[in-house]
Formats: structure tokens, C-alpha cells, sequence
């Protein structure tokens, strides 16, 4: 998987909730044989199935503490937690196109949750009519709703400005990312003073909460080149 989001800090928790985040999954023989993908581009949206690859090693618990819960604990079986005794997780994602690239074929994706470099284990089509159960019970679970306005300083408007172009909805990205609160697992729910760094594509994305209701973005600057990723956007 190659990814928007290069790092676990600032991706969300499900798919679906970030509409302008988008990656690709590219085959290498000798999986990326066009006869596999003959009637794929007929279908909206992909099942991945993948590897949690950096979920927390060690024994696994059995009580989960969920995002946007108030801290009440949960079961492992009801909870999607990457942290799991298989490490297997899957996502819904909206397919884009199909492409073929230097002799390998990729799957461009909209919507995911998955980081750079996740190990895909397999693709299936999503069928709305087995799939999608309108009137299912969400037991404790709530959809997370933007919790925060986002700014932009005059500096990073600017900087924007610059990458728009190369990054489609970059501006979006950002601020659909930002909404969400990416502190959520380190501090959520409270006032500091930290300025926090976020990695989105090869940008760094530097931004500070200002108060319970508004987040900052201060700049929008290129990675170090030691830190940036080698496929072609």
C-alpha cells in the first residue's frame, strides 16, 4: 500500500471518514496480471483485506479502551482495535481507476485508513446488496463527527498555494484530517500548548490547537529528503 498518510498519527480510525484521502495498492508479479482484474473496474468500491504491520506487539488484551468513548472499556470481539490476535484488518474503500505503471498494475483508492507500506493480504468487490445492511445496530458506537474549525495562517496559505497542484484536494486533506482531532490518541479533549507535526504525502503539516474548537495550521513545508518516499505519486 502505498498511502497518504505515512504514519499512524493523523490516519483515521475507519475508512470512509477522510473522503479526499487516496493511496494506491500496486501488484508485483505475479499477482499484477491483467486477466486478475478483468470486471473489477465495474464495481464502486473494494473490500482490502490487510496486515496491521505496526499494531503494538505483545500479549493482546482482551478489554479495549475505543476512540471517542469517555474511556469506558469494551470487549475485544466489539471493537475494531488493530491491535488483535491475528493482526488482519479490513477496510471499504472507494476504487478510483486501474491503471498499469512501469509494468505493474495499481489500484488507485479513495477513503482509506491505511498507512504507507500496509501489506495487503487480498481484494474483493463490495456488493451493496449482500454487503450493506441499511437497519444494523451499531451497538455502542457512534460515527465520529469534525469536532474542529481548522485556520490557515497567511504563511501556509501560501505554502498551499504551492501544492495544490501535485496533491488532488490537498487543502480538504488537511483540514478533513485536522477536523477529526489527530491528538485523539495522545491528549484528546484537552488544551496544550504543543505545536504537533503530521506527515501527509510528502509534506510535513504543522499545526497547534488554539482552543476547544479551532486548530491552526502554521505551515505546509517538504519533508527532509531523507524522508521522502520513493514511488511516484
Amino acid at each position: 500500500m502505498h498511502s497518504c498518510f505515512k504514519e499512524r498519527f493523523g490516519a483515521p480510525p475507519q475508512a470512509g471518514l477522510i473522503s479526499a484521502a487516496r493511496g494506491w495498492i500496486e501488484f508485483h508479479p505475479p499477482y499484477n496480471r491483467e486477466e486478475a482484474f478483468v470486471g473489477l473496474e465495474g464495481f464502486s468500491h473494494v473490500w482490502v483485506i490487510f496486515m496491521f504491520h505496526q499494531s503494538q506487539a505483545g500479549e493482546v488484551r482482551f478489554n479495549v479502551t475505543p476512540l471517542y468513548q469517555d474511556g469506558a472499556q469494551f470487549g475485544l470481539w466489539a471493537t475494531r482495535t488493530p491491535n488483535r490476535t491475528s493482526h488482519i484488518g479490513q477496510s471499504v474503500v472507494e476504487l478510483e481507476r486501474i491503471e498499469k505503471h512501469k509494468g505493474k498494475l495499481r489500484l488507485y483508492l479513495k477513503g482509506i485508513d491505511l498507512i504507507e507500506g500496509t501489506p495487503i493480504i487480498d481484494i474483493k468487490p463490495y456488493l451493496p446488496y449482500v454487503d450493506a445492511i441499511p437497519d444494523a445496530g451499531s451497538g455502542f458506537t457512534k460515527q465520529p463527527q469534525a469536532r474542529l474549525q481548522v485556520n490557515f495562517t497567511t504563511q501556509a496559505e501560501q505554502q498551499l498555494n504551492q501544492f495544490e497542484n501535485i496533491y488532488p484536494e490537498l487543502r480538504l486533506l488537511i483540514v478533513e484530517v485536522l477536523q477529526l482531532d489527530p491528538r485523539r490518541n495522545h491528549k484528546p479533549d484537552r488544551l496544550d500548548d504543543n505545536v504537533y507535526n503530521l506527515r501527509l504525502y510528502d509534506l510535513r503539516v504543522v499545526f497547534k490547537l488554539v482552543n476547544e474548537q479551532n486548530i491552526s495550521v502554521l505551515e505546509v513545508l517538504p519533508c527532509a529528503a531523507d524522508q521522502i518516499d520513493t514511488p511516484d505519486h
